[in-house]
């Protein structure tokens, strides 16, 4: 019985993916729980060289600090890369001007897309406990918090919700559902 809950439990997405639990603050691997810190990221292109120097020197102070920091950059809008391609091999195989036109005013409104979401990124920083106890971990998380805040950085320790979303964004490039369910089609069951 508990070998086929085992098997049933690593058929599950998450089981799939190396992920036992998806607790309130952080995920849980055999690697250790994972918590993500989300940095809102700033437009250095409208500062001065030596703010861009300050905020390089502020990020390695928070690295200096913490030896068990991991960092991860995702895109939070969609790729087109998959749309362009398969617009330029119709393109190339299409005899038809007026489609050969529609075609191609279809990639340059892709390339419009992307270039406005380019900067559309999403910075983390992710400590991975290990044999923490559980008393200590918020105290923990939340020095790592004051200690990013402290530096300059407009940070906010993951919850659920972003973590699923996080996720969607990292496995599936989904970037347009809204709330994340725990099982497919959970909205649509009737408690009762």
């Amino acid at each position: 019985m508990k070998k086929q809950k085992k098997e049933k439990q690593n058929q599950s997405t998450k089981g799939l993916i190396g992920i036992d639990d998806i607790t309130d603050y952080s995920i849980k691997t055999k690697f250790g729980e994972l918590v993500y810190f989300i940095i809102k990221p700033t437009n250095i292109s409208v500062l001065s060289e030596s703010s861009v120097s300050a905020r390089i020197y502020s990020l390695m102070t928070v690295l200096k600090g913490m030896a068990e920091i991991e960092m991860l950059c995702l895109n939070s809008k969609e790729s087109f890369d998959e749309n362009k391609i398969f617009l330029k091999s119709r393109l190339d195989n299409e005899s038809n001007p007026q489609i050969r036109k529609l075609l191609s005013l279809d990639s340059q409104n892709l390339d419009r897309m992307q270039v406005t979401m380019a900067t559309a990124r999403e910075f983390l920083i992710i400590i991975r406990l290990r044999n923490e106890k559980e008393s200590d971990v918020i105290p923990y998380l939340s020095r790592i918090e004051k200690s990013l805040k402290d530096q300059g950085f407009t940070t906010k320790r993951a919850d659920e919700q972003d973590i699923k979303r996080l996720l969607g964004v990292y496995f599936e490039q989904n970037v347009t559902t809204e709330k994340y369910e725990d099982f497919d089609g959970q909205r649509w069951v009737i408690g009762g």
